[in-house]
This record gives C-alpha cells, sequence and structure tokens, in this order.
C-alpha cells in the first residue's frame, strides 16, 4: 500500500474567505480565479491563487491562507466551497498560496521551520515569506482596501500564527485554526514525550520524501497493528523502510526531548505577545493538535493588554468545523450544525470588524460549546471565573469520587511491550482516523493491562470547565514508564431512543505522557524502581457536562499502539537508539491513600 501525504486522513482545511452582511454568497460564475507567482526577497517565486468577486464596487480585504497542501490540486474553480460561504457573504478577495518548496512553489520545504537568525540579512523563513505576500499584495492586486487577515486549520493553522510575526502593517487580523503550535509538547508528533509513532511516520514520509521518487514505505498487512507490531524497536522501523534518513526522522531521533531543536519551531514560545486580533479555535476531540489553540491562547493571554486575543474550543475532531455538518459525533447528538453556528455567528462577524469595519466592536473572551447541555456559552476568561477547583480520587476498591480517601491502597497491572493496547477497537485500518477518540472505551476496559475507577451514578449533573489534569502517584519494577490516563463519561444501561448506546464509555479527556519526563521536559531522568513517584499528565481542556444518572470513570494504561511508540520500560537515554532486549515487561502500580492520593484535577462550573 502505498503512502500518501493524505494517508492519514489529516483534515487539510484551506479556510477561503468571499458582500455587504446579510448578501448572498457569489456563485462560481460570479467569481474570477488568477493564478500567480509572487517574488520573495531571495528570489523564490511562490505560485498563489486569487479569487475574487468579478465586480468590485467597493474595495475590499485580502484573506491570505498559506499551505503545504497544494493548492492547485485542492482548490478547483467553481462555487467557493462550504467553509468559506459564510465568510464569502460579506465580500473577500482570497489568495491561497503555496507554502516555499510544495505544490508549485519554488525553493526548499522545511516542516515546521524555526524562526531566521535576524543577524543574518540573507535569511529566509515562513514569515518573511509572509510579509513579501502581502506587501505584494497589497501594492498590486486591484480593488483591496489594504487590510489583510490570514487564517488557516493544521499546518495552514501554524502558518496563521507565523504570519503576525511578519509585522506587515497592512496584517490586521489571523485565526490559528488547530495550529500544530508545539509538535513535541502536545501536537502531532509527541505527546509529552511519547512519540506519536504511525503520526511520525506516515505524515512525515508523505510530506519529506522527494515527489519525483517512489516512496520507499508500504504497509504490507491490514491491520497496521500487525505491521507495526513487526518492528519492536524504533531503529528498526525507520531503517527497514527507508525513512531514518528524512529530516524529521533525524529531527525526532537527535531531539528526543523538548529541547531548543523543538523549543525555536513552538509558535508559544516565538509568539507571546498579540500584535493582532487573534481567534484561536480548537476542537475538544482533535485528533492531531488538540493542545494547539489552547497553549497558543494561555500564552498571548498572558500579555493582552488590549483585548485582542480570544478562543473558540468545539465538539469536533481536527478542522471539523471548517465545512462538514456537525450536528452530531460519536454517540453525541446535538441538536443543530455546531459548526455552522461557529462560522455564521462567530468567525464571520469577528472578522468583518477588522477588515471591513473599524475594529472597536467587542467580542467575548471565550466562545465555549458545552457539550450534554448543548449550547454555547460565553466566558469573560478561560478557564471560567465561575468555576471552583476539584478534585476526582481514585480509591482502592475502584471506585472513583470527589471524597478524598480514607484508606491505603494499590492496584498493580504488568504491561508488556509485545502485547501492547491498541488505541482503536481493531483492526486498525485508517478509515476511522478522525472519530477514534470518542469511540467506546468498552474495547479495552476487560484487559488485564488496563485499570478502571468507576463513580456511582450521578444524582445530579456536573459540569467541567477548563483544564483537566492527572496527578498520579505510581511505581513501577522498571525504570521507565508511559502513562496514559482517560476520562470517561459511562451512559446509563438503558438510553431513551437509542439502546446502542446503553453502557456507552466516552473518553471526555485523555492523554499520554512519558515517565522519564516527570521532573522536565527538557531533561530526562530514569525513574527509580519500586519507588511511589508523582506524575503529572496534562488531559487539556474541555466544557462538558455529566448528566445526572451518568458514571465517571477514569482508565489508566501504559501503552497507546500503534499511534504511540512502545516505551522499553528500561532507561536507555534515547528510545530511538533502543535495542530490542532493552524491552521488558514490567509491573506498574498506581496509588491512592491520604498519602498518596492519585485525583484527576478539574473545575466545577457553579
Amino acid at each position: 500500500m502505498r503512502i500518501t501525504r493524505m494517508h492519514l486522513l489529516r483534515t487539510v482545511c484551506f479556510v477561503l474567505v468571499a458582500a455587504p452582511l446579510g448578501a448572498q454568497s457569489p456563485s462560481g460564475d460570479d467569481l474570477e480565479r488568477r493564478e500567480l507567482r509572487i517574488p520573495t526577497r531571495d528570489g523564490v517565486a511562490l505560485y498563489t491563487i486569487v479569487v475574487s468577486p468579478k465586480a468590485i464596487s467597493t474595495p475590499l480585504p485580502i484573506m491570505l491562507v498559506r499551505t503545504p497542501y497544494g493548492v492547485s490540486q485542492n482548490l478547483r474553480p467553481g462555487p467557493m466551497p462550504t467553509a468559506y460561504t459564510e465568510l464569502a457573504k460579506d465580500g473577500y478577495i482570497f489568495v491561497f498560496q503555496d507554502a516555499r518548496g510544495t505544490g508549485k512553489s519554488e525553493g526548499r520545504f522545511v516542516m515546521n521551520g524555526a524562526l531566521r537568525d535576524p543577524a543574518n540579512p540573507n535569511s529566509v523563513d515562513e514569515a518573511t515569506d509572509t510579509y513579501d505576500t502581502i506587501d505584494w499584495l497589497v501594492k498590486n492586486i486591484p480593488g483591496n482596501n489594504g487590510r489583510v487577515g490570514a487564517m488557516g486549520v493544521s499546518y495552514p493553522g501554524w502558518l496563521a500564527g507565523i504570519a503576525a510575526l511578519s509585522r506587515h502593517p497592512a496584517l490586521k487580523a489571523v485565526s490559528p485554526q488547530a495550529p500544530m503550535t508545539d509538535t513535541w509538547m502536545g501536537d502531532d508528533f509527541f505527546h509529552q514525550g511519547a512519540f506519536r509513532q504511525s503520526f511520525g511516520v506516515e505524515y512525515a514520509t508523505g510530506m519529506e520524501w522527494p515527489r519525483n521518487i517512489p516512496s520507499p514505505l508500504k504497509i504490507t498487512r491490514y491491520d497496521r497493528y500487525d505491521w507495526y507490531l513487526q518492528f519492536l524497536t524504533l531503529a528498526d522501523l525507520g531503517r527497514k523502510n527507508g525513512i531514518d534518513t528524512l529530516p524529521s526522522w533525524r529531527g525526532f531521533k537527535t531531539h528526543p526531548a523538548w529541547d531548543a531543536y523543538w523549543q525555536a519551531k513552538a509558535m508559544q514560545v516565538v509568539w507571546t505577545v498579540p500584535n493582532v486580533a487573534v481567534l484561536n479555535v480548537g476542537g475538544y476531540w482533535d485528533q492531531e493538535d488538540v493542545l494547539g489553540p489552547q497553549e497558543a491562547y494561555r500564552t498571548l493571554e498572558k500579555n493582552d493588554s488590549r483585548k485582542w486575543n480570544h478562543i473558540v474550543l468545539g465538539p469536533w475532531f481536527h478542522g471539523g468545523w471548517s465545512g462538514r455538518e456537525t450536528d452530531s459525533f460519536g454517540p453525541m447528538q446535538f441538536g443543530t450544525d455546531v459548526g455552522l453556528y461557529y462560522r455564521s455567528n462567530i468567525e464571520r462577524p469577528w472578522f468583518y470588524n477588522y477588515l471591513h469595519g473599524d475594529g472597536t466592536a467587542t467580542f467575548a473572551e471565550a466562545y465555549m460549546y458545552e457539550v450534554g447541555a448543548n449550547q454555547w456559552r460565553t466566558f469573560d476568561a478561560w478557564p471560567p471565573r465561575e468555576s471552583t477547583p476539584a478534585k476526582l480520587y481514585l480509591h482502592n476498591d475502584g471506585s472513583l469520587s470527589f471524597d478524598a480517601p480514607t484508606a491505603a491502597g494499590r492496584t498493580s497491572y504488568t504491561s508488556d511491550p509485545l502485547r501492547p493496547v491498541p488505541y482503536v477497537m481493531r483492526p486498525v485500518d485508517g478509515t476511522r482516523w478522525r472519530q477514534w477518540l470518542v469511540e467506546d472505551q468498552r474495547f479495552v476496559q476487560n484487559r488485564p493491562d488496563v485499570l478502571s475507577w468507576e463513580s456511582e451514578p450521578l444524582t445530579e449533573d456536573v459540569t467541567i470547565a477548563g483544564d483537566v489534569t492527572a496527578h498520579l502517584f505510581a511505581s513501577t519494577t522498571g525504570t521507565d514508564a508511559d502513562w496514559v490516563v482517560k476520562l470517561i463519561d459511562v451512559y446509563p444501561d438503558s438510553v431513551a431512543g437509542n439502546r446502542t448506546l446503553g453502557g456507552y464509555q466516552l473518553m471526555v479527556a485523555g492523554d499520554i505522557m512519558r515517565g522519564r519526563y516527570h521532573k522536565s521536559f527538557s531533561k530526562p531522568q530514569p525513574i527509580r524502581a519500586n519507588t511511589v513517584t508523582p506524575f503529572t499528565v496534562d488531559m487539556h481542556q474541555q466544557l462538558y457536562r455529566f448528566q445526572k444518572g451518568h458514571r465517571i470513570m477514569v482508565q489508566i494504561q501504559s501503552t497507546w499502539f500503534p499511534l504511540y511508540d512502545r516505551n522499553p520500560q528500561t532507561y536507555v537515554p534515547n528510545i530511538f537508539e533502543a535495542k530490542a532486549s532493552d524491552f521488558r515487561s514490567r509491573v506498574h502500580t498506581i496509588h491512592s491513600g491520604p498519602a498518596t492520593p492519585t485525583h484527576i484535577a478539574v473545575r466545577v462550573l457553579q
């Protein structure tokens, strides 16, 4: 099976955006499409498509979308794509551009390249390419009003954020949507130190393998679980599939910790002050870049004296708000199209204010969809001030409650790298990538290497709002371990109107961290064997109502395969160089009690 850059069904959303509020979207016959090559300061030409109304009576703003995914093959002539029809009603000159070295653009592509050294006057990066593009557009495209916005989803979302660092005076508003903000800490390639193996292999190969040479990567098994299982070590996986020479793989191998290499690529490190209006957008169940919008918002908020920084989170997979009908997801039924509401009532007026208007309109700090209550809510701060901290404690008898434990206890399981827990119900055939985070978790509940704690049925609704963080007190017979923690909504045994949802276990929040980073993400160290050690797992943010009659569950395990690589559970300096003999079966123990209160920290909305 040939691997392409879209093999993982990565959501590539070209957020195009094109006459006063309330007007109709232009049809394909009303639009003019031009192909251009825009020069940059070092002579490289960037392939660009401009889509605008044929008749422009009033100057219009420019909406810029830059992407590595090939605009010519994804942007066809005709009506404005669904993702942009709401914005299109207000009139924009849409500009779609292939990033340097991708599609039909010249130059060399560097995945998530670090910003240039300003001391070198001849250096270039995505920010300088954006500056040069904007400068050329406002000077050469007829009918523009001199204002520019930038937006995009996923990699284009990262490029939209980097656009702000161009600091071109014409750029007034940017919307990084599901941006790959920090690909080590919690986006595409690592999560808190655990390598996202199948994504790092398949996506990186699709992006970086030379276009004119057939890729050597061929997945020969229908079930990817079986295919990845045959490569116990990452060294074998890279070498035997001819991908260990790719730039990304070399980066993974030589920089397994969160060092200067990753920090220089992390948008939240290089962009700390909002110098333009910013609308951060993300999904609670984003299978690729769940951290990105949350971390970008959190960073910019620290220095947002002008109230330019805003955030939107909804019940979506990666880019799920940008053109598909989203009235349901997994077992959840919302009753209305949540994505359409966002595009019509949040995104459209927000951009109109800064690019058509005078920028004086006010907007809520945070727009959040409350799952369970199935309603949009606004807050003047995120996490909301009207929420209070609470802790869901794990008890020795397998119960879960907001009451602190009074008796000490421990629960153990054996984690075997040769028999890892699948991250999705098998076969792992690549067809359920978008929805795996909302699949029924009962498929692993009774495995001996997956532990579960469960509350009594709730006597009243409980709404959590903001950060969800696991604080584990754990020990291992080895010297390294991964910790996967899931917060789950267990549906009642009988669900009116849909009997198939009886007992459904919906993962509300969850993530993984590599134990060697329990003290520092930059400086790994062995876990002391057979010693109770505290670990913190960031499970990201939610606005979720656990309804009366439902139960709350926590699951803990140590493998999530093949999406994440296997920890040898024996400390080695670099897991990318681990030998087969380093991989050992180990016993892990979760401790509870007054002195070791393993719990999930949440905020409960009053």
